[in-house]
């Protein structure tokens, strides 16, 4: 596995039907073959990775989330962090909206995490596999497990090291 501690993707998501109606025009373009992005007229970010509106779901697993897949499977700690204002398209790009009868190009980087790693466990019957999972949402300053109805935000913590840093967090139950 190359060493590369944090990389970034960037995914632009399409106008939404309310936004076409309103006349709302898309502020962010893919500069053809780079990693850049530009923010109204001039304002030009380079990332990791970019998607453009027309990028599939499986492009952005395959292109980021696969090989973490694979690290995992090899025994080690993987995170996939996303981040953006509430309507930017995280959901989507996670699960890709929930619905049981989405189709297979629209499941999400979850779902098709999920099933290769499962696969792959499946497929190792001489292998013992410890699975563990969790769905963190942080919304301001509230921690919670989207998997444990049940934990309130009060419950979780960031574990910090004496200088105050938290390295690898770890959230606790």
């Amino acid at each position: 596995m190359e060493e590369i501690p944090v990389r970034v993707a960037v995914r632009i998501r399409p106008l939404l039907p309310k936004e076409i109606l309103h006349n709302q025009h898309v502020c962010v373009r893919v500069v053809p073959n780079s990693q850049q992005v530009i923010i109204g007229k001039d304002r030009a970010f380079t990332f990791d990775f970019v998607f453009g509106q027309k990028s599939a779901q499986h492009e952005v697993y395959a292109t980021c989330i696969k090989p973490l897949v694979s690290s995992f499977i090899e025994g080690y700690n993987v995170t996939v962090f996303a981040y953006g204002q509430t309507g930017s398209g995280k959901t989507y790009t996670l699960g890709g909206g929930y619905v049981v009868s989405s189709s297979d190009e629209e499941k999400g980087i979850i779902p098709r995490a999920i099933h290769e790693i499962f696969q792959n466990i499946s497929e190792n019957h001489n292998t013992d596999f410890t699975v563990k999972v969790s769905y963190i949402e942080v919304h301001k300053e509230d921690l919670r497990d989207l998997l444990e109805l049940e934990t309130s935000s009060k419950d979780m913590h960031i574990r910090e090291d004496e200088k105050g840093n938290t390295g690898n967090m770890s959230f606790c139950l």
